[in-house]
């Protein structure tokens, strides 16, 4: 396998990670700058460790992941999907405009877990997003690849398109207002679906 097609895979795997990124910065515009690049940083981990793993695991165990990942992921994301639609109409009902709403949740309502992104989500979508890879792990024994080398460009290309997100994700956050949070959960929830039928 040549550093071309190995780019090409990292890209191809990032795409869901790049996605939710997205609709992250548009859900959560009050989360600080140091948080958010958390997201980048856990979902190049999990798209490098999942592939490591499918790749020394096999058998039944990783039949089984494979089995299942895209119901998982569709649980996993179609939760968190729900939740951030359901806050995002809830905003939109109440008339709050968004720069109020942001001040806010970093203020009188910090504690409210709708307002934080927390490690919890954040680990959780990393999960999600990596479980195809997984996959691909197990598809990597059959070439002739080095899979230190691959897994670390298929990381190192997750969190550069997920950096690139963060910036877009900014300045169209802020372009829909109240409307962010739902068309992130809508992203969370999409993606989760087309897990579930693929």
């Amino acid at each position: 396998m040549h550093l071309f097609e190995i780019l090409l895979l990292g890209a191809a795997l990032s795409a869901d990670a790049f996605a939710v990124t997205l609709s992250d910065t548009f859900a959560y515009q009050s989360e600080s700058r140091a948080k958010m690049l958390l997201l980048p940083v856990a979902f190049g981990i999990f798209q490098a460790f999942m592939p490591l793993l499918g790749y020394f695991l096999s058998g039944a165990f990783a039949q089984l992941i494979t089995m299942y990942a895209g119901i998982v992921t569709f649980i996993m994301l179609g939760i968190i999907g729900a939740n951030m639609v359901r806050e995002g109409a809830v905003a939109l009902r109440s008339g709050k405009d968004v720069n109020e709403e942001i001040t806010e949740c970093a203020t009188t309502d910090a504690h409210n877990p709708s307002c934080k992104l927390t490690f919890k989500v954040i680990a959780l979508q990393a999960i999600a997003t990596a479980l195809d890879a997984f996959a691909v792990g197990i598809s990597l024994r059959a070439q002739s690849v080095n899979i230190v080398t691959t897994v670390a460009l298929i990381g190192c290309t997750t969190l550069m398109l997920s950096m690139g997100a963060l910036v877009i994700g900014r300045r169209f956050g802020k372009l829909l207002g109240d409307k962010a949070e739902i068309v992130g959960g809508v992203v969370l929830l999409c993606i989760g679906i087309k897990a579930l039928l693929l």
